[in-house]
């Protein structure tokens, strides 16, 4: 076997490997050392960020550096973290590689407002947009209740409001200037409206008003309350006969009770029961249980009337019904009326024919109010006190009477006549019958309550366990408020009219031209009914002349049309004249076809015609070249169901009394 040769180091070689080899091993022992320093470094700072709640922070070794990255909530945050790792090393080493969270743009605030208005004063708190229109709102404010404090909270801020906010506060303003007893509160959302109202009438008018107008995007609610009223005598009256089952008055104390009484009504077979009026007065919390009683015995015999009135129920069916079947019913309906409620009940039997029954005859004529009084009266006292009573509720040229005296009448008969007069008083026309058994009145009515106020009137004057019948109809034709025109029946009369020919004036004059007579009196005529319903007259000219003469001009013509109309009877409380010169031209005042337009008057309908100040969208353009015994009944006091103020006569007869 071969052998290796034998390999021999020179000094400086030897020298020279050891060299290499020490300085190897320590770059190995450096590096160690580092690698060891980075990780012991990285450990305990992370753990500081730890303990300290710092999360967001990751902790990485760079040699002898630690470089911290993350995002940070804010400046606080970064700052915090990197005073936490200073403390545990050299400051000098920390590397901050974090970055912070960008700050949200400052929002606007919520605007707001709410308005509390009453007999007392205005009181306005919330937060609006920096303009006029504190100043604006402020100004309207004050000029509804002048009289009184207005109570300014409110704060401006500049920043720009949502769009929606604008029709909503606008909305506001209209249903405050509405409302005399509200709350209302509006943001940019929404607008939120409580509301009391006088009577059930005004409450009807000011939801009609508010449902009108309402702006898009904006969520609108309103609640409006209004009191009941006093019914005096409480007063329930259920018929079933030939016509079928029906109320001739209704009355319920609250809610439960009226659909209680409504339910046992629809159960007995009657329909559109819903006009059971609630209101103040019952003389019993078991109003409503002794109702349904009522009603239940009433379907039983199939042909009966029932009358409460307070306390005190009458029940009355015809001699078609048999004695026995009365007498079960009326037992029946004896154990289930409360203790307080006191029961006749009467089967009619049938009347001697020869005898002949006494009776007393009222006929009201339509259109004239003429009264025509026939049959028998007990005496000439009597005679004298039914004539005189007749005159004051139909007018003093209105009565015709041709009675008979009597003296076999029977006890309680002139009651019974003035009763039955001051209940035929209620009717645009209609008959009245008195038998001594019962008292009849029918006719026709322009008010739907008249046939609840008949039947309270005969309840209250007839007294007790009295019969009597109430057959009247309404008759949407004679009701006053139904028929009026609305103010945009109004403005199409006026266009019609002035559709046909012009209002003329002469050159430079306001006096309105004879031959222009005709179109105003036609004007007159379409206005005679829309007294209350605000228009403006609004007067314009051509630009020839000077601009503050046409203005002038153009006022004094308004002016003159408005007096014209005032002069031919109409009602102008709700007219504004005004003049707008050469302001607002409709053609090219270049041409003479130009000027001829440009010189007019124009009626506008202002807000809903109702009383607002704002120009409707729709208006009518007026051309022209300028362009005895018994109760008292003389002072009958007796209340009503509704208000007086909806509780409408359809006219007012000649020399009636007030």
């Amino acid at each position: 076997m071969k052998k290796l040769p034998t390999l021999h180091l020179t000094p400086k070689l030897a020298t020279a490997l050891a060299f290499f080899v020490a300085g190897f091993l320590a770059l190995l022992i450096s590096w160690a050392s580092v690698l060891l320093v980075e990780r012991l470094s990285e450990r305990a700072v992370r753990s500081a960020l730890l303990t300290q709640g710092v999360t967001f922070a990751t902790v990485n070794a760079d040699g002898l550096r630690l470089q911290l990255s993350g995002t940070a909530e804010n400046e606080a945050a970064r700052y915090r973290a990197i005073n936490i790792a200073g403390t545990v090393v050299d400051a000098a080493r920390v590397q901050d590689m974090m970055e912070v969270t960008p700050a949200r743009a400052v929002e606007a605030p919520r605007f707001s407002l709410e308005i509390l208005r009453n007999d007392d004063g205005i009181q306005l708190i919330g937060l609006l947009p920096e303009g006029e229109i504190k100043d604006t709102l402020l100004a309207e404010a004050e000029a509804l209740q002048p009289d009184t404090q207005l109570q300014d909270m409110l704060e401006t801020a500049a920043y720009a409001p949502p769009e929606t906010w604008g029709p909503a506060l606008d909305f506001a303003r209209k249903a405050l200037a509405l409302l005399p007893r509200a709350k209302i509160t509006v943001d940019a959302t929404s607008v939120r409206i409580k509301a009391i109202a006088a009577s059930d009438a005004q409450k009807r008018s000011f939801e009609t008003s508010l449902s009108t107008g309402q702006p898009e995007g904006v969520r609108v609610s309103y609640e409006i309350s209004a009191p009941r009223p006093v019914i005096t005598p409480f007063t329930l009256r259920f018929v079933i006969d030939a016509e079928g089952p029906r109320f001739d008055a209704c009355a319920a104390d609250t809610d439960r009770a009226r659909m209680r009484i409504v339910a046992a009504a629809t159960a007995a077979g009657a329909e559109g029961t819903q006009n059971c009026v609630i209101g103040l007065g019952v003389p019993t919390p078991s109003w409503s249980e002794a109702a349904e009683a009522g009603i239940r015995a009433v379907a039983a015999l199939k042909m009966a009337t029932i009358t409460f009135k307070d306390a005190d129920v009458t029940l009355e069916a015809p001699a078609s019904v048999p004695q026995a079947e009365f007498d079960r019913v009326v037992g029946e309906l004896e154990a289930a009326l409360p203790p307080v409620f006191s029961l006749t009940a009467r089967l009619e039997r049938a009347e001697n024919a020869a005898q002949g029954p006494a009776e007393f005859t009222a006929v009201l004529a339509p259109e004239t109010g003429r009264v025509e009084l026939r049959g028998r009266l007990a005496d000439e006292l009597q005679r004298s006190a039914v004539d005189s009573f007749a005159k004051a509720a139909f007018g003093s040229t209105n009565v015709y009477q041709a009675t008979r005296l009597d003296a076999e009448l029977p006890d309680g008969w002139p009651i019974r006549v003035l009763a039955g007069l001051r209940a035929l008083s209620e009717l645009d026309h209609g008959r009245l019958l008195v038998r001594a058994d019962t008292v009849e009145v029918s006719g026709l009515t322009g008010s739907q309550t008249t046939r609840a106020r008949i039947a309270q009137i005969l309840s209250e004057k007839l007294g007790a366990g009295q019969s009597f019948k109430v057959n009247v109809t309404y008759d949407v034709a004679l009701d006053p408020v139904a028929s009026l025109p609305t103010p945009q029946d109004c403005v199409s009369g006026v266009t019609a009219v002035l559709a046909q020919k012009k209002i003329t004036f002469p050159p430079g004059s306001a006096e309105i031209e004879a031959a222009a007579a005709p179109v105003m009196a036609a004007l007159a005529k379409a206005l005679e009914r829309c007294g209350g319903v605000s228009m403006e007259i609004g007067g314009h000219t051509d630009a020839q002349g000077s601009e503050e003469g046409n203005r002038t001009l153009s006022q004094a013509r308004a002016e003159a049309v408005l007096l014209a109309l005032q002069g031919r009877q109409v009602d102008v409380s709700a007219l504004k004249a005004v003049g707008y010169g050469e302001s607002r031209p409709l053609a090219d005042n270049g041409t003479e076809e130009g000027r001829e337009a440009n010189r007019r008057i124009e009626f506008t309908l202002l807000g809903d015609g109702r009383g607002g100040d704002a120009p409707a969208a729709g208006s009518a353009p007026a051309e022209g070249a300028a362009a005895g015994s018994g109760p008292d009944f003389s002072n009958d006091t007796s209340p009503s169901v509704a208000p007086k103020d909806i509780t409408l006569r359809p006219k007012r007869r000649p020399n009636a009394s007030p």
